[in-house]
């Protein structure tokens, strides 16, 4: 029997493949950069444009796709390497374009990320190209500037915004990025952010908080009944956010190996727990359970075990589960309500939880504080405390170990507080002057007549404005003459009105 004949696309010569190009390493980072970056696009898009009031649902949209957008340019013009180039602070990095075909195509390499391993000197070199771990850390750096942007959904002067996302990512994340992963000096004193509880979720829960300050709250009829306008179409977005998270803990690592696995199991545990303990607590404590409960339980269990996914153990991913399902829930659902006993108590341990009720003051649209800043600082501490010595011997460049596990844990445990403190104050500070500098020229916060329409007059465009052919939907002209929804149904106790509760994510 005769061989058939080669095609003549396989008879070209191929190009050579680099000795240190790892196909596996390489498929599965760029796999999992497209899934952070399906959280974003369209995941966080679609869960902010449909659980805002429907008036906000196209500004709300905007705000997602302007970042998306602007991050990825500031990322390859500037900041990329002004959070894993050189070093030029302990705090920062050399900032210098990513776009040079030399750069891009060579080795990825952290510079500074240099550690001793058996008296050696290593530095972080995953076994693909540098234009891979580019995109990657963008998706991170997108999401975050994301994020932030729903503690001011539903007033904040579209043009501030978009003067505010390139600043921030300038002067706010590129720090802690450097600080704690790109070989700064949290980094090399050894606080442990696995793959972001501290650099994405504090940052932008506190960054979150303080923007909504200085941009101030809400109209007051939409603080006091701001309802999700697609309830399952917020769904569709919790779906791609859950699952594309298998990609933000699981390319952590820069590899496919144990640590990948590892991290992505436990996530999924964290989240189902959490999802779990917050529906209990809606149903113990209000009668009924509450989907977007449950997507905030969802929410809170991803978060939670961001910064030590790949390091601890699945039963410590459950523990985490449970109390990322309990305490954001009682920051959001009693003391977000400033308690009357917590006023009075003396303790200082009560007194530290009554502080998380500042955020009661600020109006945050989405709850990004609770959320995110509180579940990540939890997190980040239970690191300290779960963090399992030869899962770290895996991605750690120092040996490391909880303190559940003796020895020096003790000692990790109170770098992670020293590491949240930094953060926590350098996003605070650089938040409230970036916005100051932007409010000597553009206002932080829309007019008031924009504020009463909405998206007709912010963009001349409404997500549900138009029945049939261009003509304007008027419910008595098509048989119904009943009152409203929110009229005839109960609110859910996660929107504005029932008990003053923020619908949060």
């Amino acid at each position: 029997m005769a061989t058939p004949p080669i095609p003549i696309a396989y008879q070209q010569e191929l190009p050579a493949v680099p000795d240190w190009l790892n196909k596996g390493d390489s498929a599965w980072q760029m796999t999992a950069s497209t899934l952070v970056g399906i959280q974003s696009m369209p995941g966080l898009l679609i869960i902010y444009a449909s659980i805002v009031k429907k008036k906000w649902a196209v500004n709300s949209a905007f705000m997602v796709l302007y970042a998306f957008a602007a991050v990825l340019i500031c990322w390859v013009l500037v900041c990329y390497r002004m959070a894993f180039g050189d070093q030029l602070l302990p705090f920062w990095g050399k900032g210098a374009p990513a776009l040079g075909q030399k750069y891009l195509v060579g080795r990825a390499r952290v510079p500074e990320s240099t550690h001793e391993v058996d008296g050696k000197t290593v530095t972080t070199e995953p076994f693909y190209a540098m234009a891979t771990l580019v995109y990657f850390q963008f998706t991170f750096a997108a999401i975050t500037v994301i994020l932030l942007a729903g503690s001011v959904l539903g007033r904040m002067n579209i043009r501030a915004w978009m003067a505010f996302v390139p600043l921030w990512l300038m002067f706010s994340y590129t720090v802690g990025a450097f600080s704690l992963w790109g070989g700064g000096f949290l980094y090399q004193w050894g606080v442990i952010d696995y793959s972001g509880g501290y650099v994405i979720h504090v940052s932008s829960g506190i960054a979150g908080l303080t923007a909504a300050y200085w941009v101030g709250p809400r109209l007051k009829s939409d603080k006091e009944r701001f309802p999700p306008n697609n309830v399952l179409l917020m769904l569709a977005g919790a779906g791609l956010l859950w699952m594309g998270w298998s990609g933000f803990n699981g390319g952590a690592p820069y590899a496919a190996h144990i640590a990948s696995s590892i991290a992505i199991l436990n996530t999924n545990v964290a989240a189902a727990t959490s999802l779990l303990v917050w529906t209990c607590l809606d149903v113990i404590f209000f009668g009924k359970p509450s989907v977007i409960g449950a997507v905030q339980g969802m929410m809170t269990g991803l978060v939670c075990i961001t910064p030590g996914a790949g390091l601890v153990q699945s039963w410590a991913a459950i523990v985490m589960g449970i109390l990322s399902g309990s305490i954001p829930w009682v920051t959001m659902m009693i003391l977000h309500k400033k308690c009357s006993l917590l006023q009075q108590v003396s303790f200082t341990f009560l007194k530290l939880f009554y502080f998380l009720t500042i955020a009661s003051f600020v109006d945050d649209t989405l709850a990004v504080f609770h959320t995110h800043a509180v579940t990540g600082l939890l997190g980040g501490l239970l690191t300290g405390l779960f963090a399992e010595p030869q899962l770290c011997k895996l991605t750690l460049p120092e040996p490391t170990r909880g303190a559940f596990y003796g020895g020096k844990g003790g000692v990790q445990f109170l770098k992670q507080i020293v590491g949240a403190l930094f953060v926590i104050a350098w996003n605070l500070v650089s938040t409230t002057i970036i916005l100051l500098a932007i409010r000597i020229f553009i206002p932080l916060r829309m007019p008031e007549e924009q504020l009463a329409i909405g998206d007709d007059a912010v963009h001349g465009e409404e997500a549900y404005a138009l029945w049939g052919d261009g003509e304007k939907y008027d419910p008595r002209k098509h048989g119904w003459h009943g009152s409203s929804y929110s009229e005839d149904i109960a609110p859910s106790p996660y929107v504005n009105g029932a008990r003053g509760v923020t619908i949060n994510l």
